[in-house]
């Protein structure tokens, strides 16, 4: 009985929230703004990331995402206007009922660095499909209660399972600043983004099996980030805030990871890549505390963060959520010919 009392309290929980979310946002570009394809320090892009919310609770919810970009038309000192794009897909599944959310999306941006100065302006566009499903015959229904027990033969008079498809349109803005661009110094760099997006902007209609013509909430999303250099060390601090709102669901995260650089890179002929380690929390207001662990080498990044539950939902289970990310960027040369110009 507690077991099916927990299930059904984290899956409304789940359901509620309409979104999947990762706690690793930075490792989530696509996913946060659409804005973000093809910007960042490099030619392509890969990431993958797989989180298992409620660890050993005896009914699982996971979610796995790949997504990959590119950069075309960009200059090597990154001073003229091109195009980014980026393809991801998605596969959540949470639950007894294993309901599940399978989406892919398209993702074209525009980039404007402003000259050699180390600003860079973007925006993005996202193109996409999801389809939701669910598997009812592992459910219990109030209507199998004998008094004593749940008996699954029992008849519920529920349909089983739901299944529907739906086209989905987001957008965003997102700037960045780099000063290492304007600067040869070493334990001297500023880098600096900020970005505004919204997702699910025609509103997706949901044709659940009870429910017709209910429609998706449009998600806004806004973000920030900074990493700065402690002068004279190897040590630099890597802060950032995400602020989520959906309908009436409103969730904000916020963190700082310290980094220690053991590795330098060359800073003007690009040959090696800096390398470094990262410890660090993150907090997911009034919900959970996130230690986490982030590795950087020779364009390779691994992370690893633990969702440990403060709020009201220890009462129903103490444990927490574990998620892996790893992503490589193709540092040293383009793919394409065309973009190894000047």
């Amino acid at each position: 009985m507690k077991k099916w009392i927990v299930s059904c309290v984290m899956g409304c929980s789940i359901a509620t929230a309409q979104d999947l979310h990762f706690s690793q946002t930075a490792q989530t570009p696509l996913l946060i703004n659409p804005g973000a394809a093809g910007v960042y320090d490099g030619w392509e892009r890969v990431i993958v990331n797989h989180r298992n919310q409620w660890l050993g609770s005896g009914t699982q919810f996971m979610t796995t995402a790949i997504a990959a970009d590119a950069n075309f038309g960009k200059s090597r000192n990154n001073d003229k206007a091109h195009l980014g794009l980026g393809v991801m897909f998605f596969n959540d599944i949470g639950g007894d009922s294993r309901f599940g959310i399978q989406s892919g999306a398209l993702t074209l941006s525009g980039i404007l660095p402003m000259g050699n100065s180390g600003h860079i302006l973007s925006a993005g566009v996202q193109g996409g499909a999801g389809n939701r499903s669910a598997d009812f015959r592992n459910l219990l229904f109030a209507s199998q209660w004998t008094g004593t027990g749940f008996d699954q033969t029992l008849i519920t008079g529920e349909e089983n399972g739901n299944n529907f498809f739906y086209i989905d349109a987001s957008a965003g803005i997102y700037y960045t600043f780099d000063g290492g661009q304007s600067s040869f110094r070493r334990n001297d760099d500023f880098k600096f983004s900020l970005g505004v997006a919204g997702f699910h902007l025609n509103r997706p209609t949901l044709r659940y099996t009870t429910v017709d013509g209910d429609r998706m909430y449009r998600k806004f999303v806004a973000h920030a980030s900074v990493v700065s250099d402690i002068q004279n060390t190897n040590i630099s601090i890597d802060g950032s805030v995400a602020q989520f709102f959906q309908g009436p669901h409103m969730e904000t995260l916020l963190g700082a990871m310290l980094r220690y650089r053991f590795i330098n890179g060359t800073k003007l002929t690009g040959l090696s890549q800096d390398a470094y380690v990262g410890f660090g929390a993150y907090y997911r207001l009034r919900d959970a505390v996130i230690p986490s662990v982030m590795i950087n080498w020779n364009g390779f990044q691994f992370g690893i963060s633990y969702d440990v539950t403060v709020s009201s939902m220890r009462k129903a289970y103490r444990g927490g959520s574990l998620e892996f990310s790893l992503s490589y960027t193709n540092l040293s040369h383009a793919l394409f010919k065309s973009r190894r110009r000047r």
